[in-house]
């Protein structure tokens, strides 16, 4: 067999050409990976699918020198040596004066140190309880979605855990022991300890967003001034959030509660919970609500309905479990209710101005 020499291709000539120029084409593959100015910006997303993507950090922020944490903490270390050293100013004035003045400040000082070790530790302890929810909730949602057995039990048993000092929830966590000892798809065990844990849970919750959409409503009905309203509602669902993050175990402290706002706060906007209860609440006050209250009752109505739509945002966040049986407390159980608790108040100040003007 002879061996024929290959001949390689012609080579091209020099040739001058633009960068944007639609013609040229150099290779099949690459320059099938890249897209032109305008079809980057004229073509539909779902045509660019066998575009790679561009790695994640190519549209976050660098990492950069923050100067905001060298202030705060200067500052902050400045603040803590002021106090320190007018606390030792003052037990040696008072050690000058008598010594047992002098213990006694050291005693109170102690105490306060004390006090103040309490409260960090139960600062981290409150975020590390509201961090474990909302782990156990991914790990319940997770297996749910993969209906894996395993995963179901491990994460049920956190659950008895969590209540085991719960003397309401003996029963269920007693009917949740059966269940975990049977042989049973993880989708549906978890679906039993919903309708036999936590389901109490979810009724008592129901019950705090009601009466406080209630209160929020009435409050705005009979309040005079604006900033009594914006303060009754700012503090009606702070109350609520950590009413709710106390009923499921979470029990937070200062900062626990922080995290846990902003949660909420998360979840409203991811959701778009605010836009869809300001919707619903115009189409049943357009419905025929309006001709039958005051303008200030269908403000009243509107502002329980938001409240009762943050405090369904709090439910979803400080529940240890997602909602698997059911897809939960919805807006429109609230409405009802708020309707008829607004008729009549609405009733009952008609009828007390209609008593009170014949006296006049």
């Amino acid at each position: 067999m002879i061996d024929t020499p290959r001949s390689d291709p012609a080579p091209r000539r020099p040739v001058a050409f633009a960068a944007d120029d639609r013609r040229l084409k150099v290779n099949d593959q690459i320059d099938d990976m890249f897209l032109t100015a305008d079809e980057a910006v004229q073509a539909p997303l779902a045509a660019e699918e066998h575009v790679p993507r561009l790695p994640a950090n190519a549209s976050r922020a660098k990492p950069r020198f923050s100067y905001a944490k060298w202030i705060s903490l200067g500052l902050g270390g400045l603040v803590s040596l002021a106090i320190g050293l007018s606390i030792d100013a003052l037990i040696r004035d008072l050690f000058t004066r008598a010594d047992w003045l002098g213990w006694t400040a050291v005693a109170l000082a102690g105490l306060a140190a004390l006090g103040f070790l309490g409260l960090i530790v139960r600062e981290i302890m409150g975020i590390w309880r509201v961090g474990k929810i909302d782990k156990l909730r991914d790990e319940l949602s997770s297996a749910a979605d993969e209906d894996n057995a395993k995963a179901a039990r491990s994460g049920l048993k956190q659950l008895q855990q969590l209540y085991a000092d719960r003397p309401e929830t003996a029963r269920g966590r007693k009917a949740l022991q059966v269940h975990l000892g049977e042989i049973i798809d993880g989708r549906d065990m978890i679906k039993l300890a919903e309708r036999d844990l936590l389901a109490p849970l979810d009724l008592e919750a129901r019950r705090i967003v009601m009466n406080s959409a209630k209160r929020v409503s009435l409050v705005t009905a009979v309040s005079p001034r604006a900033v009594v309203d914006l303060l009754a509602v700012l503090f009606e669902n702070m109350r609520t959030i950590r009413r709710l993050s106390m009923l499921y175990g979470g029990r937070p402290g200062t900062l626990g509660f922080l995290r846990l706002a902003r949660q909420v706060v998360t979840h409203l906007a991811l959701t778009g919970g605010m836009a869809a209860g300001d919707s619903l609440a115009s189409q049943v006050l357009g419905h025929g609500l309006a001709a039958r209250l005051s303008a200030r009752l269908g403000e009243g109505v509107i502002n329980g309905l938001l409240t009762a739509r943050i405090g369904l945002a709090a439910i979803a966040v400080c529940r240890p479990a997602p909602f698997v049986a059911t897809n939960g407390p919805k807006l429109g159980d609230f409405m009802g209710e708020l309707i008829k608790s607004s008729e009549q108040a609405a009733s009952a100040d008609q009828s007390a101005r209609s008593r009170s003007g014949p006296a006049s």
